[in-house]
């Protein structure tokens, strides 16, 4: 096994165990564990997110993001000149939006049915240090 191959498990590996650390049930997890597993197989990711509350993902890869939604079974290819990022921060506009302090979201430019919206919101000033944690590596791999 070459070092990239081995590079590429690793990561593979990384996602599915942060899927698995999710509270999904068991026909989500074997989806990932299989389906999503064999679509990306030999993929170069650079990274993933997950959200917990509703068990949908989001790998990075090279030129791309592929969003996982488990309860459609849906798998979903972005390019990445199709993606944007927005960050909203009420914090500096005094106009709170729904109780949020700031909301950062990526999303494509893409058909109405097949548009990729992954969003982060923080309604408190601890989590905002999470948010832009995210922002800041969406930013990166967007301008590699």
């Amino acid at each position: 096994m070459t070092t990239g191959a081995a590079f590429t498990d690793l990561r593979l590996q990384e996602f599915l165990d942060s899927v698995s650390a999710l509270s999904l049930n068991r026909s989500h997890k074997e989806w990932y564990n299989v389906e999503v597993a064999a679509a990306i197989d030999g993929c170069m990711i650079q990274g993933h997110e997950v959200d917990t509350t509703n068990g949908s993902a989001l790998l990075f890869l090279k030129k791309s993001v592929v969003l996982c939604v488990p309860d459609k079974g849906h798998i979903a290819h972005y390019p990445r000149h199709l993606i944007h990022c927005f960050i909203d921060d009420f914090r500096k506009n005094g106009k709170p939006e729904q109780g949020l302090v700031m909301r950062a979201e990526l999303f494509s430019i893409s058909p109405s049915d097949e548009q990729l919206g992954w969003e982060l919101k923080c309604s408190s000033e601890h989590e905002v240090p999470s948010v832009q944690s995210s922002v800041s590596r969406w930013l990166r791999w967007l301008n590699e």
